[in-house]
């Protein structure tokens, strides 16, 4: 009698990667002034504090606003 075994392979989180306001810029293609008044509106991501008047955005949640706005 064989008992099958089901193995689940855990695949590892991609670490979150954070990108700057010229990144952000080029990937989108908006200028900083349009960039945070949407982020005011709610049309766009919201960025995270770095420290001092450092802020970066998740690379990720840059990602899924363009693929929402290619759709």
């Amino acid at each position: 009698m064989s008992e099958s075994t089901t193995h689940q392979v855990e695949v590892p989180e991609q670490p979150t990667r954070l990108i700057r306001i010229r990144e952000v810029q080029y990937r989108t293609g908006l200028g900083r002034s349009t960039i945070y008044r949407w982020m005011a509106e709610g049309k766009f991501p919201k960025s995270v504090q770095l420290g001092g008047h450092s802020v970066a955005w998740v690379e990720q949640d840059v990602h899924a606003w363009i693929q929402a706005r290619s759709h």
